[in-house]
């Protein structure tokens, strides 16, 4: 019986194989332009981190089901790149998370009403269906002003990062290092009183409500505003820094 199962997994690792070949999207030129428009953490990295940047762009848009939602017709190549490139963005640190257990991600042309929360939503992830669902339109907004620290995409994208930490079959778990979340945990704890009693106003109050979205509110903080968080909390940066493996100030071309 194991046998068995062993031998149906290598058959379907083997199609999923030919499958990425096939149909393996190939950035074009165009694509390129656009990412160095509109892409802020594109456009400053150095040449040899750009190409690590399309190359896993690329491996990302062709895995990924992009689907759309609430009236939308169809998903644009730009509306792919520009979400693929913050789950890049996000995951650059690890080449070999694709956050694969993610598959689906929803696109809504605005906010939308969930009927489970019963609440209008800007974004939300849902591991139970393997799916990342955002609004179109809010997700643009996180590129209005790329250094106030909010962005919808890399908010949505942290939430499926540490939820795929924790999912064991896809071999995509544990690449966050238990000893450094920890201490991340533990300097969080301080960080959501200081936002819940008003003595520190760089994190935005929506980091105060739990961990998962202190984490979220942090790499927002931590991709948009690299300089000023580390001036201003120097050991919780060296600690994200640590823990995804990047340096959004190091990346950056001279």
């Amino acid at each position: 019986m194991f046998l068995e199962a062993s031998y149906l997994q290598l058959i379907g690792e083997a199609f999923e194989g030919l499958y990425f070949l096939l149909f393996h999207y190939r950035l074009k030129p165009s694509d390129i332009q656009l990412l160095e428009k509109h892409f802020p953490y594109y456009s400053t990295l150095k040449p040899q981190h750009q190409r690590e940047f399309r190359k896993k762009l690329e491996m990302i848009v062709s895995q990924k089901k992009f689907i759309p939602r609430g009236g939308m017709k169809e998903v644009s190549m730009e509306m792919k790149l520009m979400i693929g490139a913050s789950i890049v963005q996000v995951t650059f640190g690890f080449w070999k998370v694709f956050l694969s257990h993610f598959k689906k991600i929803l696109i809504y042309p605005d906010t939308y009403y969930s009927t489970i929360s019963k609440q209008y939503h800007r974004g939300e992830v849902n591991p139970r269906f393997g799916m990342i669902v955002l609004s179109w339109s809010c997700f643009v907004d996180g590129f209005v002003d790329n250094q106030d620290g909010v962005n919808l995409g890399v908010h949505e994208v942290a939430h499926a990062l540490k939820l795929e930490n924790q999912i064991h079959y896809n071999q995509e778990s544990n690449f966050l290092h238990p000893g450094i979340w920890r201490d991340f945990l533990k300097h969080s704890e301080l960080e959501k009183e200081q936002i819940r009693i008003g003595t520190d106003d760089f994190f935005r109050e929506r980091g105060s409500v739990d961990e998962d979205e202190f984490f979220a509110v942090a790499l927002e903080n931590f991709f948009e505003r690299p300089e000023e968080f580390k001036l201003r909390k120097k050991e919780l940066y060296h600690l994200l820094v640590q823990l995804l493996r990047q340096d959004p100030i190091t990346l950056k071309s001279a």
